[in-house]
């Protein structure tokens, strides 16, 4: 498999606490054999998702999915793609096993801990993914720290060698700075395509979470991007 070059001094997320809730530690002690993964512990090579999921279904990837609180009720809402997360915060992964668990979203639910830089490179073969979503990562807001910001030339262009022809990269954030460079890197990935002339229309199914509405209450407009995947090799 080709491994994209992609710059690894600089990591684009934060290393947290790892203290769960009873509630936590019983969803992870219930479903984590069956439902999760390290992404360090992976064979090498790419993920045989048909096999994991006990079904051949379209793969859609979520990159960095938080508490879980809008993942969970994706996954409800999608019984028809096989749905992974990939995250590194161990308690928020187990979160969203529960929220799963809740709304009956396990079926079609696969989660990953670890970097997704990693997970891309080494484990997703490309042109296998039906779709990829990036929903408010973090911004970095001071300027000295932009350049650790996740959405960048190198790692969109591997996002995008994994998509398959017509699939989609959706981007969202409430940071206008963040929104905009998402917005130029996208536009200057060759294998991807706006689908809207500027930001896409926010859509309805995407749930609003605390912090969104937070941004909102703040002043802070979010804004949607979507791309797709042009039929380029």
């Amino acid at each position: 498999m080709t491994r994209p070059e992609f710059p690894r001094s600089i990591v684009s997320f934060v290393q947290r606490g790892e203290r769960m809730t009873v509630g936590q530690e019983r969803a992870w002690d219930t479903y984590w054999e069956k439902m999760g993964n390290d992404v360090k512990s992976l064979p090498e090579g790419p993920l045989d998702f048909s096999s994991w999921f006990g079904r051949s279904a379209p793969v859609l990837l979520e990159i960095g999915s938080g508490m879980g609180e809008t993942t969970s009720q994706l996954v409800a809402a999608a019984p028809e793609l096989n749905y992974v997360a990939v995250e590194v915060y161990k308690p928020g992964l187990a979160q969203l096993l529960l929220r799963a668990e809740h709304l009956g979203g396990l079926d079609n639910l696969r989660v990953l801990r670890g970097d997704a830089v990693d997970l891309l490179t080494g484990h997703i073969a490309p042109a296998s993914l039906h779709g990829v979503r990036i929903f408010f990562p973090d911004p970095w807001p001071k300027k000295k720290h932009h350049k650790r910001r996740l959405v960048q030339p190198e790692f969109v262009s591997l996002v995008a060698s994994r998509l398959e022809p017509g699939g989609v990269l959706h981007l969202a954030t409430d940071w206008e700075h963040y929104a905009e460079q998402m917005l130029e890197v996208c536009s200057g990935e060759r294998l991807l395509t706006n689908m809207y002339d500027g930001w896409a229309p926010r859509p309805d199914w995407r749930p609003v979470t605390k912090f969104e509405q937070r941004a909102v209450n703040e002043g802070r407009v979010s804004h949607d991007l979507m791309f797709k995947r042009n039929d380029l090799t």
